[in-house]
């Protein structure tokens, strides 16, 4: 075979990721072919699996991974009365503790924890012999006090120098590989001269790194290196992006206006890690609106859900009619002004300013249309970006798509897009009907005219095997909640371990996301008949969205109407004021 002679730096990213497939028929057909490839770039492959390999490493630590895994086992135990599960989870842990350690910061996990969780599994082993759940108690005494002190050092967790988590990472000098997500054919290669001694570790629940790698051409390219999330998904829909802008490049009215999407690198390392594209001068719209109340008016960031308490501590369970008057109620005693008033400020000039506000009312538009016709949902303040150069409105995370957020089972979403009050005033006198509404009938019009290249891209995406197991959502976010819930509430020793639990109730986690299947889930695994189903259903949506045939009417709509029928959607009270709260609607 000649695959990967030409250009093997186009494919060694995803051959890796393939290699590492818990199916074997994909397991082994990426190791053949990188065996081939071996011929003819064996020191190119030799480091594409070492970089690959250390970068997950850095992605989860042990500490990391024991947290994780001790919280999912505890929840299948506790939870759900599966001892099978449960060893499941803790089986391949103990595992990767008898290969032993690699770095140092591995050895001092080791000598921090070893000795308990190596007795705790003895006890697990026991129990395996005699049936004893009193053998499981000791056992998960031990896995208690572990995960406590886990929990207590995570936070401290704030950086991460190479030397102590991956000195092969810190060697590499001067390297064959091509800087992720950089590889053009019609291009000099960027490869990778080294690799940033330090990493700065985000505090947030999944702890991301920063992570900055040098080219050789004397650039510093900078990623968000992420454990626990498959970014495949992601992937793809940055290919359909791709194919979008060419559309739009390639269509006067659109290119007129510099219609497009900005996209960035996305570089799966595994099915649970891998890189995103650092976006430069962004900040999410709820760090920006965060700062400006606390910095400009010392506003309390949640003002209008305060409101809503006040008037209706028992808000959730409030008809549609009475949670439409408390939400209208907040609207009211609040203006709602952040996003404009920023805009303003941070530019230095009017006619910056102009320019922004243009932008930012079209990059809206656009990714409005786009994300409607691939069912884009979890538009939370904290998914959507400002370019704070440029003004331009960037979407982040598309684990939700193909409409999963409208059909789940906990606050299911109304709206096709995020079209809230603060959006709408910082576009300024004419609202939404004037450039957003233009730029909207003009993207919906180049998507239904080649509504045969999208369909043909999201079929494939639809039945892509790596990808088409989060089309199924057998286990909601309820039942799970339930479960975790009442973890360890039968062990009196370790009933307190839920203060340090993270619990997924719509009030704690970034509430009322769709439930995803966790990414060790055996490809394939999913049964054929009711996957093609699913899969039809989905194609038939959004065939509908492209033909105008997407609302309750006899006849096919046009361009404008459809576009003024999702508008009045998105700004529809009664379907803002059901979202979930952390979707902030009142925003």
């Amino acid at each position: 075979m000649d695959i990967g002679k030409q250009h093997p730096q186009a494919l060694i990213y995803p051959l890796t990721v393939a290699s590492k497939s818990q199916s074997t028929a994909r397991h082994n057909a990426a190791n053949k072919i990188l065996k081939n490839m071996c011929d003819h770039s064996n020191t190119l492959v030799q480091q594409a699996m070492m970089v690959s390999e250390e970068l997950i490493r850095v992605a989860i630590l042990w500490h990391e991974l024991w947290h994780e895994g001790l919280e999912e086992a505890s929840r299948l135990y506790f939870g759900e009365r599966n001892v099978k599960g449960m060893f499941g989870v803790l089986e391949p842990l103990h595992a990767m503790m008898e290969r032993g350690p690699q770095t140092m910061k591995e050895t001092s996990f080791n000598q921090a924890y070893g000795r308990d969780l190596m007795e705790a599994q003895e006890w697990c082993r026991k129990y395996t012999r005699s049936r004893n759940v009193k053998d499981l108690t000791q056992a998960w005494d031990l896995y208690y006090h572990v995960f406590r002190r886990i929990a207590k050092q995570l936070p401290q967790l704030t950086q991460l120098e190479l030397q102590l988590v991956s000195p092969k990472l810190l060697m590499c000098r001067d390297l064959e590989l091509a800087v992720p997500g950089t590889y053009n054919p019609n291009r000099p290669i960027v490869r990778i001269q080294r690799v940033q001694s330090s990493l700065q570790v985000i505090t947030s629940k999944q702890r991301p790194r920063k992570l900055s790698i040098f080219g050789s051409d004397g650039a510093e390219y900078m990623y968000l290196l992420k454990g626990h999330e498959d970014l495949r998904q992601d992937e793809r829909v940055m290919q359909l992006f791709g194919l979008v802008n060419t559309l739009l490049a390639n269509n006067p009215d659109t290119f007129r206006r510099h219609l497009n999407i900005q996209r960035y690198s996305i570089i799966p390392l595994s099915t649970n890690s891998g890189l995103i594209g650092w976006l430069r001068h962004c900040d999410t719209l709820h760090t920006l609106i965060r700062d400006y109340r606390d910095k400009k008016k010392k506003i309390l960031l949640n003002i209008e859900h305060r409101i809503m308490l006040r008037m209706a501590p028992d808000y959730e369970h409030l008809t549609l009619m009475q949670k439409v008057e408390v939400f209208e109620h907040a609207l009211e005693h609040t203006q709602g002004d952040d996003l404009a008033k920023l805009l303003w400020l941070k530019s230095p000039s009017s006619e910056v300013w102009f320019e922004r506000r243009t932008n930012y009312t079209r990059s809206l538009a656009v990714m409005s249309m786009v994300g409607y016709i691939l069912g884009l949902g979890d538009r939370h303040p904290s998914n959507l970006m400002l370019d704070r150069m440029s003004g331009k409105i960037i979407h982040i995370d598309f684990g939700d798509c193909f409409e999963v957020a409208m059909t789940r089972e906990k606050f299911p979403e109304k709206i096709p897009f995020r079209l809230t009050r603060m959006l709408i005033n910082a576009m300024e006198v004419t609202g939404i009907d004037g450039n957003y509404r233009i730029t909207c009938s003009c993207l919906m019009q180049v998507l239904r005219e080649h509504k045969d290249s999208i369909m043909a891209v999201l079929e494939a995406f639809v039945y892509d095997p790596l990808l088409n197991w989060r089309l199924m959502d057998t286990a909601p976010k309820a039942k799970r909640s339930k479960a975790r819930s009442d973890s360890f509430s039968s062990s009196q020793n370790n009933a307190d371990l839920l203060d340090d639990v993270n619990i997924d109730t719509p009030k704690q986690k970034k509430a009322g996301e769709a439930e995803s299947l966790q990414s060790s889930e055996p490809e394939g695994a999913v049964q054929p008949e009711a996957l093609n189903k699913k899969a039809i259903s989905i194609i038939n949506r959004v065939r509908d969205k492209l033909t105008g045939n997407d609302f309750a009417q006899k006849e096919a709509v046009d361009v404008a109407k459809q576009v003024e029928l999702l508008i009045q959607q998105a700004t529809s009270h009664e379907n803002l004021c059901q979202c979930y709260i952390g979707w902030c609607p009142f925003w």
